[in-house]
């Protein structure tokens, strides 16, 4: 996650003590039995540790009341897997989830038991994280503390916040300034090609949200490999961008009568399908690689390159058909 995140947002913050344990050897009747007059903070699942109190395997409440009575422990518990208390809470979410765990165990370096984080602050982790990204997703800088309460902060504050991923924008903004005017000729000569520049880059950066939203926590929860997801998400591009440009062709060359514009236009969209769901997906990867927190590769940056380079795919497939 990032490193502008409260040092101390990990498993110890949300850890309990207050669940039940047992011995290999205990049957589930006498695991019941000691439910007896118990207070818990977790009620999901028992957790079965050896004399040194190493966590061996866990089982369900659930199963804990459908299991025979006899039956010991160590053949109705399962293995699962474990956090030290120093693991990021994004990280236990994600075990909880490609797990299917309901609490998940917390131990120390020597897989001693030290309690477990419930399913109750696996909950308030989700929606930390969920609104955690859709500030980064909009380019908004500032503490996590401060997030929920980011409409309530004084103007300038705000303004601080939101400002530095902008000026970036500007800049790119100035870069896709530069790459229009380069054709100024082109659309001098050919005002309808300015007409679709607005669509395109709206398009491309429409297509990339979508990528973005699926990735920016995708790839931190995915077991998958980068070269597959990027495979996938490029040929999901590539067959949008073929759809959209499949229906755009017709519609300019009936509106034109301008074959080569139709087919600049539909070339454009096909191959932004492209680009827009591969940076979308490459931007949060390499930022995950380099430590940083993969929704800062998402909104405002990642829109500015998908801009840029919308633009020049554009006027580079004009240039070709009309011979400039």
């Amino acid at each position: 996650m990032a490193q502008h995140r409260h040092r101390r947002e990990d498993a110890a913050q949300h850890l309990t003590a207050a669940l039940l344990r047992a011995a290999p050897e205990d049957t589930i009747a006498e695991v019941r039995q000691a439910l007896v007059g118990r207070e818990l903070d977790d009620t999901e699942i028992v957790c079965v540790v050896d004399e040194n109190d190493k966590l061996l395997g866990v089982l369900s409440f659930a199963d804990l009341f459908r299991l025979a009575a006899d039956l010991p422990m160590r053949e109705a518990m399962r293995t699962s897997p474990a956090v030290l208390a120093s693991e990021d809470q994004e990280k236990i979410a994600s075990i909880a989830l490609h797990f299917g765990l309901n609490s998940v165990p917390v131990v120390d370096n020597g897989r001693r038991l030290l309690g477990v984080v419930p399913a109750k602050a696996l909950l308030h982790i989700l929606r930390h994280e969920h609104i955690e990204d859709i500030h980064r997703f909009a380019g908004i800088q500032h503490e996590t503390s401060i997030a929920r309460r980011a409409l309530d902060t004084p103007p300038i504050r705000r303004a601080r916040d939101r400002l530095p991923w902008l000026v970036f924008g500007l800049i790119g903004s100035m870069v896709a300034t530069f790459v229009m005017s380069r054709f100024e000729a082109a659309l001098n000569e050919r005002l309808a090609l300015a007409f679709f520049v607005p669509g395109l880059v709206y398009l491309a950066d429409a297509i990339g949200t979508q990528t973005e939203a699926i990735a920016v926590r995708g790839i931190s929860l995915s077991h998958i490999g980068i070269a597959r997801l990027l495979a996938g998400e490029l040929r999901t591009g590539l067959i949008i961008g073929a759809v959209l440009g499949g229906l755009t062709f017709p519609a300019v060359w009936l509106a034109f009568q301008d074959v080569r514009l139709a087919f600049a236009v539909a070339s454009a969209l096909f191959a932004a399908g492209g680009l827009a769901t591969s940076i979308g997906l490459v931007l949060p990867w390499l930022l995950t690689r380099f430590k940083r927190d993969p929704a800062f590769g998402s909104g405002p940056l990642a829109t500015v390159i998908q801009d840029v380079l919308t633009l020049l795919t554009y006027f580079a497939v004009v240039s070709l058909v009309y011979g400039r």
